[in-house]
């Protein structure tokens, strides 16, 4: 509490909380001119020999499905003779899509233990995390450099700043684009999980096997295609900055300079 209050104190004092902050602006503009030039290039080629990588080069897919560890349990013996009769008969048509009457296994707890997550899947998601993090950093980096380069609202001369608006636009969509990313992958594994306890409770359905794998697949695909999006988003972002640069950092020039 000493420290902070000393730090609100430090601010009253006349020009050191404008300092600062000018500081931090200048800060914020040599980053994301060298995260263009420097660091953009560098994650563009990162990312295409990252999908060149075993983790992302499987030319059959059934490479990555994984043993589910619920074996299909055997079926009781009945005694028909002394099974009761029950009071009300239950309909059940076999052209019907209504499977709420079916009575699938009561699940109290898995002969052979827990069921595992797709480790390839899981490998790969670990793989893509950190980038998409990154890229969702860097865009907003980009976006604070230009808000401080658009200059103050005046009539005419504003073809740089109408430059500076679409490029801002622009990284707006990038951003917004990775960050949805986060809500993909964790969606997956909500939606695997409710399909193996279906697989729990109906162990003798294949079709609920076979759709676990089908998802693995998909999943992995998707992740392959994030990867690209990334390397493409870095690309499409450095090509479009580099191409506007001198308008981006000088979006209106002064009627001197265009005088002879």
């Amino acid at each position: 509490m000493e420290a902070l209050y000393q730090t609100a104190e430090k601010f009253k004092q006349p020009n050191v909380g404008k300092n600062m902050v000018n500081d931090y602006k200048e800060k914020v503009k040599l980053q994301a001119e060298n995260l263009v030039i420097d660091i953009f290039p560098q994650k563009i080629l990162e990312l295409d020999a990252l999908l060149k990588t075993e983790h992302f080069t499987i030319p059959n897919l059934s490479a990555i499905h994984c043993e589910l560890n619920i074996p299909v349990p055997d079926a009781p013996f009945n005694n028909h003779e002394n099974d009761d009769v029950p009071n009300k008969k239950r309909k059940f048509s076999v052209m019907s899509n209504d499977v709420s009457d079916v009575q699938g296994t009561k699940v109290l707890l898995l002969p052979n233990g827990t069921v595992p997550t797709n480790k390839h899947i899981v490998a790969v998601v670990e793989l893509v995390k950190p980038r998409i993090q990154q890229l969702v950093e860097d865009a907003n980096v980009l976006k604070m450099w230009i808000q401080f380069l658009i200059p103050r609202i005046e009539d005419g001369n504003n073809f740089g700043v109408s430059i500076q608006e679409d490029t801002l636009g622009e990284i707006r969509t990038v951003e917004g684009e990775a960050a949805a990313y986060f809500d993909q992958i964790s969606r997956y594994f909500l939606t695997r999980g409710k399909i193996v306890s279906k697989v729990a409770k109906y162990p003798h359905v294949d079709d609920f096997r076979r759709t676990v794998s089908e998802l693995d697949e998909k999943e992995f695909l998707s992740m392959r295609l994030i990867i690209c999006e990334l390397r493409n988003h870095y690309a499409t972002l450095h090509d479009l900055i580099t191409k506007n640069l001198e308008k981006i950092k000088k979006p209106r020039t002064s009627n001197a300079d265009t005088m002879y």
